[in-house]
């Protein structure tokens, strides 16, 4: 397994972000990590990608504890969060060869033609991050995500901001990339998980309340749509 999380919790004094989850995610496929606002999937992916630290349990990336190998993990995990963070200053070639830079990356400029190419970003390639729109900044965001050709990428909210045409190009780019990766992607549009995602993990108020695969998930509750099965599954949970 690429990812396996045991008993993780979060908690932030009394209140409990994440409350006891566990799950694995290998390569191959897809996982779609699905939640309301507020469930705890930005908390747990925080912690996958050690920006912050667990309050109990144990989540481990390609066989490195996130606590304790905390430099091994982020070298194989590729990290785009909901707010994509850019020095909007940088053009768009200068910015990658920046992350290029960090991850020490040999052949810079051959890496750099590979993952502009891969996120349609030709077009744009020489202008400044400020002077693109949000969806382009997107493609950017991803680009830098998968620079380092890391073991796992996680994707949060990947096609925000993107037309429909940017959005068909950007699924069949992360269904290629899962091929020969571990891909744990979040968002809140149903017919985004339905499209490109085998696996789905649906987690309410810091507890996980399904983990099947999408197929086997639709089947347990009667063949109803997975908008339908998550609004079952999170509304649930009486507050």
């Amino acid at each position: 397994m690429s990812i396996e999380v045991k008993d993780l919790c979060k908690s932030y004094g009394t209140q409990k972000a994440i409350d006891g989850i566990s799950f694995n995610a290998s390569p191959g496929s897809v996982l779609g990590f699905l939640g309301p606002n507020g469930a705890g999937k930005s908390t747990t992916m925080k912690i996958l990608t050690c920006f912050i630290p667990q309050s109990s349990g144990s989540a481990h990336v390609c066989g490195y504890d996130v606590r304790t190998n905390s430099m091994e993990v982020r070298r194989n995990i590729g990290y785009l969060p909901e707010h994509n963070p850019l020095y909007l200053d940088m053009y768009v070639r200068e910015s990658l060869a920046f992350i290029g830079s960090i991850h020490k990356t040999q052949h810079i400029d051959k890496r750099i033609d590979e993952v502009i190419e891969l996120c349609g970003l030709g077009d744009e390639q020489n202008k400044k991050l400020g002077a693109l729109s949000k969806g382009y900044r997107q493609r950017v965001g991803l680009a830098q995500a998968i620079f380092a050709d890391p073991k796992v990428l996680i994707l949060d909210e990947p096609t925000s901001g993107l037309d429909p045409n940017q959005v068909i190009t950007i699924r069949s780019l992360i269904k290629d990339l899962a091929k020969s990766k571990t891909v744990i992607l979040s968002t809140h549009i149903m017919q985004e998980v339905e499209a490109i995602c085998e696996q789905v993990i649906i987690i309410n108020q810091g507890k996980i309340v399904a983990d099947d695969q999408l197929a086997e998930l639709r089947k347990k509750h009667g063949n109803k749509s997975l908008e339908d099965i998550f609004i079952e599954l999170t509304a649930s949970i009486v507050l």
